[in-house]
C-alpha cells in the first residue's frame, strides 16, 4: 500500500508507529512525560472508533512531504542504491505496532528521509548527527523489519548544493532495541486493558 493513502491510514489505526515510539519512553524529573498519556489516549480512541487520528499538517510539513521524492532521487544518485518503497511493516512479535520507513535497501538496509525546516537541516550539519527521537524511530524501524542499518537522509534544496543532502548511517543497537521492545509491550498492555475495561463496562459483549 502507498504511504499516505486511506488504506495505509486505516492499516495504522490503533497501532503504535515508529515515528512516535519516543513518546512512550519520554520522561521528566517526576516520571513519564505527558506525551505518553496523550499517545495512549489517541490509540484507545482509534481502537474504539475505528477511525485514524486526524493529524494537523502545517505548510512546512506538507512542503517536506512534497520534497521526499526529490530527496529519494538525490540519495539514490549519490549512494548508487536501489530503493524499494514500502507501506507498512508490522513488528514480528509485538502485536499493535509498526514502522513505515521511506524505503528498503538491499537485504540489510533501510532509508529514512527528513526534509526539515532550515534550522533543523542546519543542526544536522553542525552537530553531525540526528535528534534522539529520530534515533529511536530508526531503532524501531530496524526492530520491525529485522534489518541492520538505516541511512538517515536530511535534504533541503534551499541550501548551497554541497549542503543540500546529508547521509548518516545508523546501525542497529541491540540494547536500545530491547529497551524499546520492553517499553512497547508495557505500553500496549495498558492500551489493551483500557480498551477492554471500557468495552466491558459500556459496550456489553462488543468484540
Amino acid at each position: 500500500m502507498q504511504q499516505g493513502s486511506e488504506e495505509w491510514k486505516q492499516a495504522r489505526c490503533g497501532s503504535l508507529g515508529a515515528s512516535v515510539i519516543h513518546e512512550i519512553v519520554a520522561r521528566t524529573k517526576t516520571g513519564f512525560s505527558t506525551s505518553r498519556e496523550n499517545r495512549k489516549t489517541a490509540l484507545v480512541l482509534e481502537r474504539l472508533t475505528g477511525r485514524p487520528e486526524a493529524t494537523y499538517q502545517s505548510e512546512a510539513m506538507l512542503a517536506g512531504t512534497e520534497r521526499e521524492p526529490a530527496a529519494r532521487f538525490e540519495y539514490a544518485m549519490k549512494s548508487g542504491s536501489e530503493i524499494e518503497e514500502v507501506g507498512l511493516i508490522l513488528h514480528p512479535t509485538i502485536a499493535g505496532t509498526h514502522a513505515s520507513p521511506d524505503g528498503l535497501i538491499g537485504r540489510d538496509g533501510m532509508l529514512e528521509i527528513k526534509c526539515m525546516q532550515p534550522t533543523g537541516h542546519l543542526k544536522v550539519f553542525t552537530t553531525r548527527t540526528f535528534d534522539d527521537r529520530h534515533r529511536k524511530q530508526m531503532a524501531w524501524q530496524l526492530a520491525c523489519a529485522q534489518r541492520e542499518w538505516v541511512d538517515f537522509v536530511a535534504y533541503s534544496p534551499e541550501f548551497p548544493k554541497e549542503m543540500q543532502l546529508r547521509i548518516i548511517r545508523y546501525y542497529r543497537e541491540d540494547k536500545l532495541t530491547t529497551e524499546l521492545e520492553i517499553a512497547a509491550r508495557e505500553f500496549l498492555a495498558e492500551v489493551d486493558a483500557t480498551v477492554a475495561d471500557l468495552r466491558k463496562e459500556f459496550m456489553q459483549g462488543a468484540a
